[in-house]
């Protein structure tokens, strides 16, 4: 079953630590929930969202192993129409260019990514600097609803905001 990652908006961090311990009694692990709040409040014992939840190094990792890898190609095929000092180079050269030029790009557009908001976290900014708290929590598909009923039934201040699929930071 495919993993879906649910975004709670919630008003503040006691109604934060309430929900968390009800998604613990659902069954939620702590490791499949995440918590990004204001700066400067106390987050010290709810689940923090990692590198993962809160930059851009996953998408940028893909981004960067497509570009890397096609650049790669075409580098390998140009080494073999035009090969240097008379050497025959094969086929092969395609594939470890391919292949290193995918490695060289994830790893250097990772570090780029790393800089930067994600995406999901950046749609909530403003809430979030407001005093705001955005949960994301992991649950199998088959269990979205279960968990926003549960949340809402003891919390009807809570907000379902999005409902995505799950994006392992490397696939």
């Amino acid at each position: 079953m495919q993993k879906r990652r649910l975004h709670f908006l919630l008003p503040n961090i006691e109604t934060t630590h309430k929900v968390v311990e009800k998604l613990l009694l659902a069954r939620i692990q702590e490791d499949q929930m995440y918590v990004i709040a204001r700066h400067d409040a106390d987050t010290s014992d709810l689940p923090k969202a990692g590198l993962a939840e809160t930059s851009d190094i996953a998408g940028s990792a893909q981004r960067g192993a497509a570009a890397g890898a096609v650049t790669g190609v075409v580098a390998g095929l140009a080494a073999m129409i035009f090969p240097p000092a008379g050497i025959a180079i094969g086929g092969g050269a395609i594939a470890a260019g391919g292949l290193a030029g995918a490695g060289f790009g994830a790893w250097v557009s990772s570090m780029i990514g790393i800089r930067h908001d994600s995406s999901e976290v950046q749609d909530y900014e403003k809430a979030i600097e407001s005093g705001q708290v955005l949960m994301m929590v992991d649950v199998a598909g088959d269990r979205i609803d279960e968990i926003e009923q549960t949340v809402k039934a003891g919390y009807p201040e809570a907000r379902l905001e999005a409902t995505d699929a799950h994006k392992p930071a490397f696939p």
